[in-house]
């Protein structure tokens, strides 16, 4: 694909493990004539940032010496103005409150990419069937999120990658490189749904040309970038194990190999997920795997520390919502029962609670 005779505006609202790695690597491996790169933070990311820059270790070659890069860091999206690419890459709990700041990035032809675990809350957006246009309050209560990031700038990014942060802008990437990239209207717009926004042309924020040329940079940072046809699918297969191995990790303090150990906490995992299964099969997005498929997968990697435990260990709010609530809000909608999910809900939420997260 051509590059772009003028380069690319690319803001990282989020620093973390996920929003620097992209950062990091679209800085390190492409030149500034093809990609401007920002990051929007505050407090000891953002004086991180700017003192000593944005670290990145890499766990497969610990010999190695690590990468240091210096995108300009700013806490204020006044001066940093519209953008072309906006890539949002902060935990779920944290997302109304950085919304405000992320519309002041968007202009008309900004693209909005969600790289964020969890349901989000334009999920049904493009979806047809029994949850069309439903709106989840668990994610997105009084649609505070909805109205500052417009649906028709959104592109849903499914991230297939583990890394994590060792302190403010110093991250160390574990394994993979993994980036699904997807329309929310594609399938719709696909099957000739009336309801879908209509694409103003090829520069519009959701049009092929438009998502295959940010696959395309993505891929020549370094990541295995695709784009799906249908999005959503994606989403919900990977929701289909973190929803049951991190609030588990959570209630047990284990880590994923221990989990999976115990016939009993992964009897109860399978069932979780064949509950999220039936909402899946009914609103649309079927996984045609087995439980025990995805836990042999999963036990290959190991002693791993699941993101949701970190945070619970560290302090920081939890994405329960995002894992655990939505779910169970699906749920009730379809009218299909999901009684071990709301029963981890309660479990996990407790257990927050009693950490005052």
């Amino acid at each position: 694909m051509a590059v772009s005779a003028t380069p690319q505006k690319v803001c990282i609202v989020g620093a973390g493990a996920i929003g620097g790695l992209i950062a990091g690597w679209i800085v390190q491996r492409l030149p500034a004539a093809e990609a401007e790169v920002s990051v929007l933070a505050r407090g000891e990311t953002l004086a991180a940032l700017r003192t000593r820059g944005l670290r990145i270790d890499e766990a497969s070659a610990p010999e190695a010496a690590p990468i240091v890069v210096h995108p300009r860091a700013e806490s204020d999206p006044a001066a940093l103005g519209v953008q072309d690419v906006v890539i949002v890459a902060v935990k779920a709990p944290a997302l109304a409150a950085v919304a405000p700041a992320v519309a002041q990035l968007i202009g008309p032809r900004t693209q909005v990419v969600v790289a964020m675990n969890g349901v989000p809350w334009w999920f049904f957006d493009g979806q047809s069937g029994p949850c069309q246009g439903l709106r989840l309050a668990s994610v997105d209560a009084g649609d505070a999120v909805r109205a500052a990031l417009p649906s028709r700038h959104v592109i849903g990014c499914v991230v297939h990658l583990g890394c994590s942060t060792l302190g403010a802008a110093h991250l160390r990437h574990g394994m993979g490189n993994g980036l699904i990239l997807g329309d929310p209207f594609g399938a719709a717009r696909a099957a000739g749904d009336a309801s879908a926004p209509t694409l103003t042309g090829p520069d519009d924020p959701q049009s092929p040309e438009r998502l295959a040329a940010l696959a395309d940079l993505l891929q020549r940072a370094g990541f295995a970038a695709s784009v799906s046809p249908q999005i959503q699918r994606e989403v919900w297969f990977k929701l289909w194990g973190n929803m049951s191995m991190n609030p588990i990790s959570v209630l047990t303090r284990a880590t994923l190999d221990r989990i999976l150990d115990e016939p009993l906490t992964r009897a109860w995992a399978s069932s979780l997920m064949r509950e999220a299964q039936a909402l899946g099969n009914a609103f649309g997005c079927p996984i045609d795997q087995d439980p025990e498929e995805r836990h042999l997968m999963t036990r290959k990697i190991g002693a791993f520390k699941t993101s949701m435990l970190q945070d619970y260990e560290a302090g920081r709010p939890m994405e329960i919502d995002a894992l655990v609530g939505a779910v169970s809000e699906i749920g009730r909608h379809l009218g299909l029962p999901t009684p071990n999910i709301d029963a981890l809900l309660g479990l996990v939420r407790l257990a927050a609670q009693t950490r005052a997260l």
